[in-house]
């Protein structure tokens, strides 16, 4: 079985545009699918779940889809906490946590503070983050070793690197999964997607099944990885 799966969680937007609802209506929706998924992971052992949640160009959006997206963590932290807590998940909220908006760094801390230690699955919410974004920090921080004299060069090596990088301590993903029938990875991952088995999905997000999932993980059980062997 897989440890990492990681979810591009594309289409809310456009699952709701087809019903002739507003865009929030598809988020909400949205939401519902993230929590089977996680679901999906406790039920067939898989240790980490990486979802997509906020990217830094999703800035771009309408203030009022961006509001709702952020209430939406301060809405629902407390049943993230005592659902977390009740089934050993473990949250965490990756990216550049100097754009994270007042409205929900509070809650965003208390979430990765209160399910601290569950230890059957670790949910990596990316939030404020950007692929290209995280390896220019993991770059900086190495640098500033370097100019303080407690790293050398020469000791630079992958998993140096691989240590100052926002997801530091998630072993990478066999698995990344995109929905809503685009062909592209999106700033996800850039580093850590490097021998990923990656599947372009043609349904929107809130219309992902577990049939779906299983098909995926069956295909990836079944296909032949030989990292360039």
């Amino acid at each position: 079985m897989i440890k990492h799966l990681a979810c591009i969680m594309d289409g809310n937007r456009r699952w709701a545009k087809q019903r002739g609802k507003h865009s929030i209506e598809g988020h909400k929706e949205g939401v519902e699918t993230a929590k089977r998924v996680v679901q999906f992971c406790l039920d067939n052992n898989i240790a980490y779940l990486t979802l997509y949640t906020f990217s830094l160009e999703n800035f771009k959006r309408p203030d009022i889809e961006k509001n709702y997206l952020f209430d939406l963590i301060v809405s629902q932290a407390q049943w993230f906490i005592s659902t977390a807590i009740s089934d050993g998940v473990r949250i965490r909220f990756v990216g550049d946590r100097a754009l994270f908006p007042t409205s929900a760094a509070a809650a965003c801390e208390r979430i990765e503070r209160e399910t601290a230690h569950g230890n059957r699955l670790t949910v990596n919410v990316l939030f404020c983050y950007g692929g290209q974004q995280e390896i220019l920090a993991g770059v900086k921080s190495i640098a500033q070793q370097v100019k303080d004299g407690a790293l050398n060069v020469s000791d630079i090596n992958i998993d140096l690197f691989k240590k100052h990088l926002w997801l530091d301590d998630t072993p990478e993903p066999e698995i990344i999964i995109r929905t809503g029938a685009r062909n592209r990875i999106s700033n996800f991952l850039l580093f850590h997607a490097a021998y990923s088995e990656i599947y372009f999905l043609d349904c929107m997000w809130p219309d992902l099944t577990n049939d779906q999932l299983q098909n995926v993980i069956t295909s990836y059980i079944q296909s032949e990885r030989n990292f360039g062997v």
